[in-house]
């Protein structure tokens, strides 16, 4: 069971800012803010917070090099900028963690558990870890029939992603980088796209239905082959190509005159008219 904090720990961690000697062996730092906070072996000689509980905590730019996290539930930890180099994350729970931009070079991530974590093109990691296969968020990340339904991914980059055959209903992937995604045979039913880029992203037996892609941009996008865009919501898309506009609108009425529930514009309406709210 995960300690709580003593009072002068407490205090440390409030003013000081520092984790300077104490032992946080399985203690409790869930959603503490440790912003910048060093746990470098020069700062915190064995510094051991292995089996330690810091969900939803504030770890962003911490120096935690060399540190001891094996086993410790990291669950939605923001860590984006972190040093975590040579960092013992053996089982370490990151599920939905942010390692946007984090160093993670030579750190031990045996049997680490990275779903729905996020990293980006800054993010370093040790070699030859498996990074884009391990379940995490990024650009190049295989996510073919991942379970991604309802999931909030605002401003993600996936960049280049393969998302073939996953399942993304109700997402929130507005404003997300998409360029070069396969969505082929994907469930994007009642995502939210607005204002995403999905330049050259192919939907080839992609469900668009009731999908809402407002302001999207469709620069190259092949739908060759979408699967229905029965009630999606092009208002406002840029870059679709008059071929592609005339494949969109040469559709059946039964999709093109459904209504979009949360946009109240049909199909057809949002691609004759895509200047229209």
């Amino acid at each position: 069971m995960a300690e709580t904090l003593d009072a002068g720990l407490l205090e440390q961690l409030q003013e000081a800012r520092s984790l300077a000697g104490a032992d946080l062996t399985g203690a409790d730092l869930s959603r503490f803010d440790l912003y910048r906070v060093s746990l470098t072996k020069a700062a915190l000689p064995h510094a051991n917070l292995a089996g330690g509980r810091l969900t939803g905590t504030d770890l962003s730019q911490a120096n935690l090099s060399g540190a001891n996290l094996a086993g410790a539930d990291l669950r939605g930890a923001n860590l984006s900028g972190a040093n975590l180099t040579d960092t013992d994350l053996t089982g370490a729970f990151l599920q939905r963690a942010d390692l946007r931009s984090a160093n993670l070079s030579e750190a031990r991530l045996e049997n680490i558990q990275l779903d729905l974590a996020l990293y980006n093109t800054h993010t370093s990691w040790p070699d030859p870890f498996r990074y884009r296969s391990s379940g995490a968020l990024g650009p190049g990340a295989s996510l073919n029939g991942a379970y991604l339904n309802t999931a909030h991914l605002r401003g993600v980059d996936l960049t280049g992603a393969r998302l073939l055959g996953a399942y993304l209903s109700g997402t929130d992937l507005t404003k997300a980088t998409l360029d070069n995604v396969s969505f082929s045979s994907a469930n994007l039913q009642k995502a939210f796209l607005t204002g995403a880029s999905l330049r050259n992203a192919r939907f080839s037996g992609t469900e668009l239905q009731g999908a809402d892609l407002r302001a999207t941009n469709l620069t190259g996008a092949d739908f060759s082959g979408v699967f229905s865009i029965a009630g999606a919501d092009f208002s406002l898309a840029y870059g679709l190509s008059d071929a592609a506009r005339a494949q969109l609108l040469s559709r059946p009425a039964t999709e093109l005159d459904v209504w979009n529930a949360f946009t109240r514009s049909t199909t057809r309406r949002s691609l004759e008219h895509p200047d229209s709210d």
